[in-house]
């Protein structure tokens, strides 16, 4: 679980309000190169408590991007090439539940994926894999955030499941309904395929997702508005900020492999054998999945 120069690296995808961290040293912005398309925008690297750190713009900066527009396995690659070992994801989302009132953070644990327009996996045909993703988040970082956010007196909920819609349209009062008829807690238009994405790059990966409003199956707040999301939204950016500047020194203590196996998680995935495998997909996957396809070459009879 260590970057590129032997040092594990913090992840943090967001909005801009998030980056501007006081204590955050060393500070450049830098392209890195993917060969599945172009990032978001560039990484802000730099170093807080010590700490290596690269944050990406989902939307870039600016927010040009809608969400189907985002190029999700660019940003994963980008940020596995830049030696990101763990991922925090920060999102704006609508709440189903009564008592996830705007304003509370939300430490989700499971997702229902209902985009269709985005590509949804690093590997396909020439080498095919197929990785778990019944456990989806870290509890390792999910139990780092739990503890930041507590000690901030951060309004904030540990467990539930995120319904990811394709958008950009708010839901209907009917599928608000559906959605909560399921058991769905949250619901936004971000986390998958970033979550699958960072599933198959190995990379520990959590979601805080901020809660903006009640969607439209709440009585009071029966027509979703931007404007009436970005007001609760500038005011959970600050304490974003917050979570994470208190979150990274814990994250400082890490150890060798994940005790969750989110570093492992191709180890029993690959499917295609070596002989038939596309040489041209292997180089693209240099970065996502070299570890495990360098040891099953080397493996091979």
């Amino acid at each position: 679980m260590t970057g590129t120069d032997g040092r594990a690296m913090t992840g943090v995808i967001g909005g801009s309000g998030v980056y501007d961290i006081d204590g955050l040293e060393d500070v450049r912005w830098e392209m890195v190169e993917s060969p599945f398309g172009k990032p978001s925008d560039e990484l802000m690297f730099g170093r807080l408590a010590g700490t290596d750190l690269a944050f990406l713009p989902r939307h870039g900066r600016g927010h040009p991007l809608s969400p189907t527009d985002i190029n999700f396995r660019a940003n994963i690659d980008a940020l596995k090439r830049a030696g990101v070992t763990d991922v925090i994801s920060v999102s704006a989302v609508g709440s189903f539940r009564e008592e996830l009132a705007p304003g509370t953070f939300v430490l989700v644990d499971q997702f229902i994926d209902r985009t269709f327009e985005r590509r949804q996996t690093f590997f396909g045909e020439g080498m095919v894999a197929h990785v778990s993703m019944a456990h989806p988040v870290c509890a390792r970082l999910g139990d780092r955030l739990e503890a930041a956010a507590r000690s901030l007196n951060i309004p904030m909920a540990r467990g539930g499941t995120y319904l990811a819609m394709e958008g950009p349209q708010f839901s209907s009062l009917a599928e608000s309904e559906l959605y909560r008829s399921w058991g769905c807690s949250v619901i936004g238009m971000t986390n998958m395929p970033e979550a699958r994405l960072a599933r198959e790059a190995e990379m520990c990966y959590a979601t805080v997702a901020m809660v903006t409003d009640y969607d439209c199956w709440h009585p009071d707040h029966d027509n979703v508005e931007v404007g009436d999301i970005i007001r609760v939204l500038v005011s959970n950016a600050g304490k974003a900020r917050d979570l994470v500047r208190a979150v990274i020194p814990a994250l400082g203590d890490r150890p060798a492999t994940c005790p969750h196996g989110c570093d492992r998680a191709l180890e029993t995935a690959l499917i295609t054998a070596p002989e038939v495998r596309d040489p041209a997909m292997l180089a693209k996957l240099d970065a996502v999945a070299g570890r495990v396809l360098d040891a099953s070459v080397h493996d091979a009879p």
